[in-house]
């Protein structure tokens, strides 16, 4: 095919919406050159719509490809930190516990010397974390732990009950105690609608010398790796 008869295909194809490199397949010439020839070419509004739909189709394919391979690079990462831990022994599941508390649960002051435990958060792996190092590790009797659950109002309190009893493997009814949150009239929370489940505090009953002990386990911690003086 000559040069003319690529160059009038290339212009057919171009008027009936055709991208550049979908006609680089059937006209091979160089992609300047078709610049050259579309120079003026126009083009009418269902031809531009195409042209914008499949720039639109390529972004998204390119989208999807990133995000397929971050998953997987993800993905990835954490398999090979997991393996990094090996088998851990019971004394660290003890001292993640206490180090847990020192950064979420509350703290016995001078304003407050009698404060019994108590562990505030909203992430289900580290409230059931917490729930078992208190029942399997210090040996608490589920009986001496009640949970508080605290929510804003309006949202559905039957669908966050049940799931957290089901992440802590308790009954429904252990979940009653109900604290409402202030709702506020402009509010930039993500996790809303059924993504919500509010915040657990988990208390342990008659808890204040077991409060104080922890706070040796976290001193004991800090003068063994030379953090205090």
């Amino acid at each position: 095919m000559s040069k003319s008869e690529l160059k009038l295909k290339a212009i057919e194809l171009r008027k009936q919406g055709y991208s550049l490199r979908e006609i680089l397949k059937d006209v091979p010439v160089a992609k300047a050159t078709l610049s050259v020839w579309f120079k003026n070419v126009g083009l009418s509004v269902p031809q531009k719509q195409r042209l914008t739909q499949k720039r639109i189709e390529a972004a998204l394919r390119g989208s999807r490809k990133r995000k397929a391979e971050r998953i997987r690079l993800t993905e990835q990462i954490k398999e090979d930190a997991m393996a990094e831990l090996g088998k851990l022994t019971e004394e660290v599941f003890w001292l993640v516990g206490a180090a847990l508390y020192w950064a979420e649960g509350s703290k016995q002051k001078e304003h407050n010397v009698s404060a019994p435990i108590r562990f505030s958060n909203s992430d289900p792996k580290m409230i059931k974390f917490f729930y078992r190092w208190l029942t399997k590790i210090c040996k608490i009797e589920p009986e001496e732990i009640y949970i508080e659950l605290y929510i804003h109002r309006g949202c559905d309190v039957e669908h966050i009950k049940k799931f957290w009893a089901e992440v802590l493997e308790k009954n429904i009814k252990d979940f009653e105690r109900i604290r409402y949150k202030p709702n506020k009239f402009k509010s930039y929370r993500k996790n809303t609608g059924e993504e919500y489940f509010g915040l657990i505090r988990i208390n342990v009953a008659r808890s204040t010398n077991f409060n104080r002990k922890i706070t040796g386990w976290i001193d004991g911690l800090c003068k063994q790796f030379e953090l205090v003086n």
